[in-house]
């Protein structure tokens, strides 16, 4: 399978979370309505990462995770343009993979991770990129899961 990954749009990626930026002008935008935490003992976790970027293109997507219980959300600190590729959970199980989709985020951008969706890591395209992540935690293997798949190619228009 082949995808091209799209210019990433907060109606495309609606089916899979939020899109989150900061606002134009002085002010404040909330996306409390996008987090999700269906486990009462689990507690918030915040994280920082350093990402290196892609070591080739096109990339070559063999391995997708989830969280289950919870929603996760990564937002750019200091990135130029990283990669998105999500799909659904299937309905016998594991991931939807003929129902993928990759998308290109941009500086200053970050998504939200509905529970329960399927996605590949973090991987930055152009130079290494700094994140901070959301998602809360009960450290039980209900936390993350991961699964390798078929081998699928995404490409990146430049």
């Amino acid at each position: 399978m082949e995808l091209t990954a799209q210019r990433l749009t907060a109606e495309a990626f609606a089916p899979y979370g939020d899109v989150l930026a900061a606002p134009d002008a002085p002010g404040r935008s909330y996306f409390e309505e996008g987090l999700g935490n269906l486990r009462p003992g689990a507690w918030p976790s915040l994280s920082l990462s350093l990402r290196a970027p892609a070591e080739s293109l096109p990339l070559e997507a063999k391995l997708l995770e989830r969280h289950e219980f919870s929603s996760q959300s990564f937002v750019a600190i200091d990135a130029s343009r990283w990669i998105v590729i999500v799909c659904p959970h299937a309905a016998d199980g594991g991931p939807d993979v003929a129902r993928a989709v990759a998308f290109v985020a941009g500086q200053g951008e970050g998504v939200t991770y509905k529970p329960n969706v399927w996605h590949h890591g973090l991987t930055c395209l152009d130079r290494p990129g700094k994140f901070a992540t959301f998602m809360w935690r009960d450290g039980t293997t209900g936390d993350e899961e991961f699964v390798p798949v078929a081998p699928f190619t995404v490409h990146v228009p430049t």
